[in-house]
C-alpha cells in the first residue's frame, strides 16, 4: 500500500481521486492549497504526490520547487496546461510525470504505480561515474566538469542515470522516454534530442563530436565512459 498525497483545489476531484485510490489499496492524504501541500509533502512522508498546478494561493510550480528542495518524493503533475513548454518546465523542475486534464482515473492510477515502482528501483544507487573531463556523483546529485561544479537539471540527472546503469549499452528511445518522462511517453524523440544536446554542451569537450553521450540514429543512446 502506498501513501498518496493529492493536491487540488477542486473538492469534487479530490473526493473522486480519494475514493478511487482507497479502492485500490492506497492511503490518501489531501491538500487544497499550496502551502499545506508543501508541509504535507515534507512532513507526512507520502510515497507519491499528485499535484495540480492551478492552486489558489501559490502556483503549483512553486510548490514543486519547494518540495524538491527537501524531498525526492515522486511528483505527478496534473494540469489543464497542454503546451509542451509547460510540460518541459515542470519536468525540468523535478516532476516525474505530467498528466493533462481531463484524464482517466485508470490512467492516473497506472502512472502512480509506475512512479512508485521507479522510485523503488532507484534504490539501487549507481554511485559515481568519472571520466578524464567530468565526474557525476549520483548519490549527491553533483556534477563537476574540469573541477568546476556544473548544474544539471533533475531531468538531465534522470536521463544520465538511466544510461549510466549499464555504460556502453544501447538504450532505446522508447525505454529512455518511459524511464525519464513516464509510461505514457514513447514517441517524443525530440525531447531526447533537446536534452542530449544540453548535456553535451555541459559535459563534452566538443559537443559537436561527443565521445561519451552517443546517439545511434533511429535506435537510441548509449553512454561511454
Amino acid at each position: 500500500m502506498s501513501r498518496v498525497l493529492v493536491v487540488d483545489d477542486d473538492a469534487r476531484l479530490r473526493r473522486t481521486l480519494s475514493i478511487a485510490l482507497r479502492a485500490h489499496g492506497h492511503e490518501v492524504l489531501t491538500s487544497a492549497d499550496g502551502r499545506s501541500a508543501v508541509q504535507a509533502a515534507l512532513e507526512d512522508s507520502p510515497d507519491v504526490v499528485v499535484l495540480d498546478l492551478g492552486l489558489p494561493d501559490i502556483d503549483g510550480v512553486d510548490v514543486l520547487v519547494q518540495v524538491r528542495r527537501g524531498s525526492a518524493v515522486p511528483v505527478i503533475v496534473l494540469s489543464a496546461r497542454h503546451e509542451s513548454d509547460d510540460k518541459i518546465e515542470a519536468l525540468d523542475l523535478g516532476a516525474d510525470d505530467y498528466v493533462t486534464k481531463p484524464f482517466g482515473v485508470e490512467e492516473l492510477l497506472a502512472r502512480i504505480r509506475a512512479a512508485v515502482r521507479r522510485a523503488g528501483e532507484g534504490g539501487a544507487a549507481i554511485g559515481t561515474v568519472a571520466t578524464d573531463r567530468f565526474t557525476l556523483d549520483f548519490a549527491e546529485r553533483r556534477a563537476t566538469v574540469e573541477g568546476q561544479d556544473t548544474r544539471l537539471t533533475p531531468t538531465e540527472w534522470r536521463l544520465l542515470e538511466t544510461l549510466c546503469r549499464d555504460p556502453g549499452h544501447l538504450v532505446s528511445q522508447q525505454e529512455l522516454l518511459r524511464q525519464v518522462w513516464g509510461p505514457s511517453y514513447g514517441r517524443e524523440s525530440n525531447y531526447l534530442r533537446v536534452y542530449a544536446n544540453q548535456l553535451r554542451r555541459k559535459l563534452e569537450t566538443d559537443p559537436s563530436r561527443p565521445v561519451h553521450l552517443l546517439t545511434e540514429p533511429g535506435l537510441g543512446y548509449r553512454f561511454v565512459v
